[in-house]
């Protein structure tokens, strides 16, 4: 897709298969100005449209400040290399790390519990290697023991869950996924990605999964989600089977939102927010905003 559709169409939308738009994103910026509520990139590496974006939305300053402790929790789910798109790209995840030191965090930890077995999926991801490289302290997430019980009480499906003690423990959480297709949830973007943060994902399959992955942003929202759709898996997810799945479309999207940034992220996949249950559960339980016309976006490209 040319860039310049891209930008044309971030006035209205994203979709994905029959060439990738951005005119699904609503209508032009009521206010042209910082900060954004929402930024959209294309057409450049992971790490340069990360720096671009984080730019517009005000600066990696804006959510970490000096001495402070952050999470940043990519999707290492599978033990797939990164062509195949299962997994968050570890250049943006280490890029992320590293703006995190340099607003000052005090320590920045990577984690996620893993579906592959924890050490094959985060070696062959290139991600361990990418956030180590960048000063991270990355962890497993497949103890059992780092997990701590916790009450929902604006759950409707999920009252309790088992959640990473970092989660709990960090000033700042950084959402870091991967955009891609999911044959339970549909798709699985910033909203979805919190799974890795708790310990029995097995209860939500069992439980009204669009729900559950609502239920859990009612715990902590993420104070910054980065959603890497730099490569997109378009069908087969979430594990992938061949990069017949998988489509090169160098997009990401920025927010604070959770709600938006996966309602952006479903324009990119060619849906619309409503139809994706999670994300039209979350607006209603007041999380986020799903209605991106009432967003203050900022479209750019590299």
């Amino acid at each position: 897709m040319k860039r310049r559709d891209f930008l044309k169409s971030m006035g209205a939308g994203l979709a994905i298969g029959a060439g990738f738009s951005l005119e699904a994103l609503g209508n032009p910026l009521a206010n042209p100005q910082a900060p954004f509520d929402l930024v959209a990139v294309m057409g450049g590496e992971p790490e340069v449209m990360f720096e671009k974006g984080i730019a517009a939305l005000g600066g990696m300053g804006r959510f970490v400040k000096a001495g402070q402790k952050v999470v940043v929790k990519p999707n290492i789910g599978w033990d797939k290399a990164p062509e195949l798109a299962a997994n968050t790209n570890p250049k943006l995840v280490g890029r992320v790390v590293r703006a995190c030191l340099e607003a000052g965090a005090k320590e920045v930890f990577v984690f996620d519990n893993t579906c592959d077995n924890w050490q094959k999926a985060y070696a062959t991801s290139g991600i361990e290697k990418a956030a180590k490289e960048a000063g991270a302290k990355v962890l497993t997430g497949n103890s059992e023991g780092n997990y701590k019980e916790v009450s929902l009480p604006k759950g409707k499906s999920l009252k309790t869950a088992k959640v990473h003690e970092k989660i709990m423990e960090c000033d700042v959480f950084v959402n870091v996924p991967i955009l891609k297709h999911h044959n339970g949830a549909q798709v699985t973007f910033a909203m979805k990605n919190l799974m890795g943060i708790v310990w029995d994902r097995r209860y939500w399959h069992r439980n009204d999964l669009q729900q559950c992955i609502a239920d859990m942003v009612s715990f902590r929202k993420p104070d910054l989600n980065i959603v890497d759709a730099y490569r997109v898996m378009k069908k087969n997810g979430p594990k992938g089977v061949s990069l017949a799945d998988v489509s090169l479309e160098k997009a990401q999207i920025l927010s604070a939102d959770i709600v938006a940034a996966d309602a952006a992220a479903a324009k990119i996949f060619g849906a619309e927010p409503q139809t994706i249950g999670h994300i039209k559960i979350a607006s209603e339980m007041g999380l986020g905003v799903m209605e991106l016309s009432k967003l203050n976006i900022h479209r750019m490209k590299v």
